[in-house]
């Protein structure tokens, strides 16, 4: 199959029955490269709360998105990718916990976060040489969102400004919400999936994934974070 583009993902363990529901409450396993059906709750509109990460799978960003340079391959992506998975070791963290991202939900990290924000600074940094440069119609649109000067750097440089000390891991629920939507929605997950959620939440390998033809992202590889 040929991508578009290319990313790193934490990608849940596929049999963790957090990551089960996950798939399904957005519809789309990135995993088998299927669509699930949504599940049934409180009377929700789950697509429509779920349009815009549906395409995405349940993930956190390690390394955005990206094209694939000219000059470079899928193989040596993969190759990189493996070999800097040997460099990393796993990551521990307290916790997942369902928070408010403004006016969207996600899975948080509970506790210290510094050894996955040092993670993912070193697949941006270690993966960047396979990084087409953003067109100028992708970077007005990132600023029109406002940036920060630090994440203005980041744009330039990375291409992307949430990345290095303005990386926040999380894994995407639901769109922007309606805030008069918000509290009955999050209600609904704390019920069913809070109980599911790992403690400890572990990241013991990262996943390539690529941009389908039709936008949605799946999973190509898993590498073992084995230092």
């Amino acid at each position: 199959m040929t991508f578009t583009r290319y990313a790193i993902y934490f990608a849940p363990p596929a049999d963790a029955e957090w990551a089960r529901f996950g798939a399904s409450w957005l519809g789309w396993d990135a995993e088998t490269g299927e669509t699930v059906a949504h599940p049934e709750l409180a009377g929700l509109n789950v697509a429509q709360i779920t349009a815009t990460p549906h395409k995405y799978g349940l993930h956190g960003t390690i390394k955005p998105p990206f094209r694939l340079t000219e000059g470079q391959t899928v193989e040596a992506l993969h190759q990189a990718s493996a070999d800097l998975a040997t460099s990393m070791a796993p990551v521990w963290l307290d916790g997942l916990e369902l928070a408010r991202l403004g006016r969207f939900l996600a899975l948080r990290p509970m506790g210290d976060t510094s050894e996955l924000g040092e993670l993912a600074a070193q697949a941006v940094r270690g993966l960047d040489g396979f990084r087409a440069p953003a067109p100028p119609s992708e970077l007005d649109r990132r600023r029109a969102t406002g940036l920060n000067p630090a994440q203005e750097a980041n744009l330039l440089q990375w291409g992307y400004p949430y990345v290095m000390n303005e990386f926040r891991f999380h894994i995407t629920l639901t769109g922007k919400l309606p805030k008069p939507e918000l509290p009955g929605v999050q209600d609904a997950l704390e019920q069913v999936l809070t109980p599911m959620l790992p403690k400890p939440f572990v990241i013991s390998d990262l996943a390539l994934v690529g941009e389908r033809s039709d936008g949605r992202f799946q999973m190509i590889h898993r590498y073992a974070l084995s230092r």
